[in-house]
């Protein structure tokens, strides 16, 4: 049974009956009202998620219209080209779709949102009002009421005539209001359901209008859905019917790789490991480049690649071959190997790896290589040193970076090609070529090759140049005590170096505390700083893996140096300073380690090779 009908006739009689059927008529519209509210609620999500929905379809859209195929060849079939037009064609069909679902969002929003809304504040709302008028109105009768029936009977006449007036008009205005309240209610009872219905209705019309636009857009779309499939199978088929052929054709060459060598201007190509000599003590380092050399010009190409570092190419050397030689198994503790010399670096060979020695037969044959007779010789030649060329060559080089380069990200941590500075330093080692060597205006060397080879310079020395006898003493302060504490034992070791060694520091370390400077540029601060020259200026003399684990020790050192290098250099230690326990690793029975006095130059044999000598004809 449905609700009530409210009497008019009851608003005078005000029964139990009468009340509680306007409270049945009031949960109804609160019933109502929540029910609308909850539908905006869906409503509103609904239209945030039909946005979501063709942001993401017009994404993916983008995404199929930006990308196309590649193809192999030079040319493309007409079902190729069909099917690389494809995705454009499927891109314009979602576009045309979401522009139909953006009318539809804005339609719910018309026809859904805004007429429940307006309904919900105007009709329900205007309820709610006039409901708290009638309840308030309601308290005022019957509070009156109740005042005017305590008033006694002894009261003059005049005053409870003017009281009885008072209530009568109380009650007129009460029964008024109750009778517009009780038709008001009615009135949206009956409302509620063409104002509630008819937006949803529009709302279905708009999901109706869109879903047939949709069917349109897949009716017109079918004839090219049609075609492209032919397309698709077309090239199915060919796939299929070279596929059997392009396996054939890589079993042949599989069986015989170089009878199926494919033509080109190159006598022979391929992956080579090229042996880079690095400093004491950490030896040398195999890298693996891709050669390419032409016999009629003696061009010999290579270049750095490292398949499993994602394919990085580095840069490419390209020299004139002289002659290439095949290294004997005894000269070398590696297989397969042969040296080749460049014209521009005579005396200076450079060793190679091949896969195999069948690999290594091809490139000796198309390098025409030489056999190898072993000869052992002792070879004695100059290292570098601190003499005066080597304050040269530091002090041309400081100059040239200062000039230069003293805002070059990565400053110092950029290396430069192995080639390139094993040239500049041959050169600026010789006394007849170094003064000739411009560093400052010459474009024919990169900043990177500069610094680099002043590092090998450095690395080169006899020993490091804060000496293997110091090298324990200046590793304990940076393990412990406060900074002051280091910063005065380094000061006071510094002075306990000779005077050579102290004096190229000093030029040195005034260097670097100007390249950390400029660090917001380079990005090369104090601490990168000390990660790139504590290795350079500080080694110990046996080396260990403890030793390897102090390498951040001598880092420290470095960043001490650079930071205070004023009073350093310019000021004498604390003459009471206290000697520093040295770490030194040699046993207690072993003799005294001989300081090695940079200033004199010594002719020594650093070590034994077997030069290869090419055989007469």
């Amino acid at each position: 049974m449905g609700l009530q009908p409210l009497e008019f006739s009851d608003c005078y009689l005000d029964s139990p009956w009468f009340r509680e059927r306007v409270r049945a008529h009031e949960a109804e519209l609160e019933k109502t009202n929540k029910f609308i509210k909850e539908l905006l609620k869906d409503g509103k999500n609904l239209i945030a998620a039909t946005k979501n929905l063709s942001a993401a379809q017009r994404k993916f859209a983008h995404s199929l219209r930006d990308f196309k195929f590649e193809f192999i060849g030079d040319a493309e079939t007409d079902d190729e080209r069909y099917i690389d037009a494809s995705l454009h064609e499927f891109s314009n069909f979602l576009k045309n779709l979401e522009e139909q679902r953006e009318i539809l969002a804005l339609s719910v929003t018309e026809t859904l949102i805004k007429p429940l809304e307006r309904f919900r504040k105007e009709q329900l709302g205007a309820v709610k009002e006039e409901k708290k008028k009638f309840d308030k109105e309601t308290e005022k009768n019957y509070s009156l009421l109740e005042k005017h029936l305590n008033l006694s009977a002894k009261k003059k006449e005049l005053q409870l005539q003017e009281a009885d007036n008072q209530v009568e008009q109380n009650r007129k205005h009460f029964y008024e209001l109750s009778l517009e309240y009780v038709c008001k209610l009615q009135e949206i009872q009956e409302r509620k359901k063409f104002e509630c219905v008819e937006p949803v209705l529009s709302f279905f019309q708009g999901l109706f209008t869109f879903y047939h636009q949709g069917y349109e857009l897949a009716k017109d779309f079918n004839h090219y859905k049609m075609a492209l499939q032919i397309n698709i199978q077309n090239t199915r088929n060919r796939f299929e019917g070279t596929r059997s052929e392009v396996e054939e054709l890589m079993n042949k060459i599989r069986r015989n790789p170089q009878e199926h060598k494919r033509a080109n201007h190159f006598t022979m190509e391929g992956y080579l490991y090229v042996q880079e000599k690095r400093p004491a003590p950490f030896g040398s380092s195999w890298v693996k480049h891709y050669c390419m050399y032409r016999k009629e010009t003696k061009k010999f190409s290579m270049i750095p690649f490292e398949h499993r570092s994602g394919g990085k190419v580095g840069d490419a050397e390209l020299f004139v071959l002289t002659y290439c030689t095949k290294r004997n198994a005894d000269t070398i503790d590696r297989r397969f190997c042969f040296d080749l010399e460049a014209s521009d670096r005579p005396g200076v060979p450079v060793t190679m790896q091949a896969f195999s020695e069948e690999d290594r037969k091809l490139w000796m044959e198309a390098l025409d290589g030489k056999e190898a007779v072993c000869v052992i010789l002792e070879i004695f030649f100059y290292s570098a040193q601190l003499d005066k060329i080597g304050f040269t060559i530091i002090k041309k080089c400081i100059s040239a970076v200062e000039t230069r380069g003293i805002n070059d990200q990565g400053l110092y941590r950029v290396v430069g090609v192995s080639s390139k500075v094993q040239r500049l330093l041959s050169l600026l080692m010789d006394s007849k070529t170094c003064n000739e060597v411009d560093l400052e205006n010459s474009v024919d060397w990169e900043v990177k090759t500069i610094t680099s080879a002043m590092k090998q310079y450095l690395r080169s020395l006899p020993e490091p140049l804060m000496t293997y006898e110091l090298h324990g003493e200046f590793i304990v302060p940076a393990k412990s005590g406060s900074p002051e504490s280091r910063v005065n034992a380094v000061h006071f070791l510094v002075h306990k170096l000779p005077e050579k060694n102290k004096e190229m520091l000093e030029i040195l370390v005034k260097h670097l505390a100007n390249v950390s400077k400029h660090a917001k540029r380079n990005l090369m601060t104090v601490a990168n700083l000390g990660v790139v020259f504590g290795p350079t200026l500080m080694r110990p003399q046996e080396e260990t893996v403890a030793a390897i684990m102090d390498l951040k020790f001598q880092n420290i050192v470095v960043e001490i140096l650079i930071e205070n290098h004023e009073k350093i250099f310019k000021t004498l230690p604390d003459a009471t300073f206290p000697e520093p326990i040295s770490m030194s690793v040699s046993p207690p029975n072993a003799p005294p380690r001989q300081s090695r006095r940079q200033g004199q130059r010594i002719k020594r044999p650093l070590a034994v090779y077997n030069l290869c000598l090419e055989l007469d004809d």
